[in-house]
């Protein structure tokens, strides 16, 4: 198995999304896009902690919370995070049978044309939600609650290989992802939280932060 990083676009070639970039300060550039990356994984959440209050069936709680951990898998491996952060990751197996891992990012200036709030937004929700699910894994783990951990353990893969995907795209291939990724989270999450009050004590409504810069 083999990986490679690569730039999304060259200087002087229009490829996937780069007609959907937009400004880096104001106002959502894709309202909707950032709706579906919060949407489907947030109804997954609740929809694992409140199914006992509206069905007994194990079944048809495992079903859904499933498909909706599904749909937030290939939205966000496929919509979100090339509009939102402008990177991509992909899978594919050459002649020989080889499989071959790629990980994407907009350079130079295009990946300055990103939008700030949405990319906080995007590193938000891909960070915190597999965090969530690992205390529902603790929860289920204790309580010896197996039926139900089957179910969190395919939420902590797919949120996970999400997460993995886009950390490899953001720090390169060529890094040793077990030695960044702690750090990377931390110094995301520490830049979204003073970006997020940086924004809400601006005196203009159009004065945003800059965005992240791990």
């Amino acid at each position: 198995m083999a990986s490679a990083s690569m730039p999304l676009l060259d200087e002087d070639t229009m490829e996937f999304g780069e007609e959907d970039l937009a400004p880096a300060k104001g106002n959502l550039a894709h309202p909707y896009v950032t709706l579906f990356h919060l949407a489907f994984r947030g109804a997954a959440v609740v929809t694992y902690m409140l199914c006992g209050w509206f069905s007994d069936s194990f079944i048809t709680s495992f079903v859904v919370v499933v498909l909706l951990l599904s749909m937030d898998f290939w939205t966000v491996k496929n919509i979100t995070g090339r509009l939102m952060v402008g990177l991509r990751w992909w899978n594919y197996v050459d002649d020989d049978g080889v499989s071959h891992w790629v990980f994407e990012s907009r350079k130079g200036q295009m990946q300055n044309r990103i939008n700030d709030r949405e990319s906080s937004i995007f590193w938000m929700a891909l960070i915190l939600t597999p965090l969530l699910w690992s205390v529902f894994f603790l929860v289920a783990l204790f309580g010896l609650k197996l039926k139900w951990l089957l179910l969190v353990v395919i939420a902590l893969i797919l949120n996970g290989a999400n997460l993995y995907g886009y950390v490899k795209c953001k720090v390169g291939a060529k890094e040793s992802i077990s030695s960044v990724t702690s750090d990377f989270l931390r110094k995301q999450l520490l830049s979204s939280a003073v970006n997020m009050v940086t924004k809400q004590t601006a005196p203009q409504p159009n004065a945003f932060a800059t965005g992240n810069t791990v």
